[in-house]
C-alpha cells in the first residue's frame, strides 16, 4: 500500500478516535448523521458518494476528497466516472478547483494501483 494512502488512513483513524473519545454529544451526532446520510435510500450509496466527492472538491477539502475517492473506489466507481465527477466539480467550482483535482488524480491513481 502506498505511503500516501497509509498516512491518510492512519491519521484519520487516530484523530477520529480522539474526537469521539471526547464524548461530546454534538460531535457524536454529527458523525452519526454523516454515516446515515451515505446509506442507501432513494439514492444509492454510490451516487451519494459521487455527490459527496463533487461537493468536497467544490468546497476544496482535500481530506474529504480523499475520503470520498476511497468510498467511490470501494463502491466500484470507474476512472471514467471519476473524471466526469472532476468535470462537474471544476465547472461548478471554477478554476480554483484545479489544484485539488491534481491531488485527487494522484490519490485515485494510488487507489487504482492497489489491484
Amino acid at each position: 500500500m502506498s505511503k500516501l494512502i497509509t498516512d491518510f488512513r492512519e491519521y484519520r483513524a487516530k484523530m477520529n478516535k480522539k474526537i469521539l473519545a471526547s464524548d461530546n454529544k454534538v460531535m457524536k451526532r454529527i458523525y452519526s448523521l454523516d454515516t446515515l446520510t451515505y446509506q442507501d435510500g432513494a439514492l444509492d450509496s454510490k451516487t451519494k458518494e459521487m455527490l459527496g466527492l463533487v461537493s468536497s472538491m467544490v468546497l476544496r477539502c482535500d481530506d474529504c476528497i480523499k475520503y470520498h475517492l476511497e468510498k467511490c473506489y470501494e463502491l466500484g466507481v470507474t476512472t471514467d466516472e471519476v473524471f466526469e465527477i472532476f468535470g462537474v466539480a471544476n465547472l461548478v467550482g471554477g478554476t480554483i478547483v484545479i489544484p485539488h483535482t491534481r491531488r485527487a488524480v494522484e490519490y485515485w491513481e494510488e487507489l487504482t494501483n492497489l489491484k
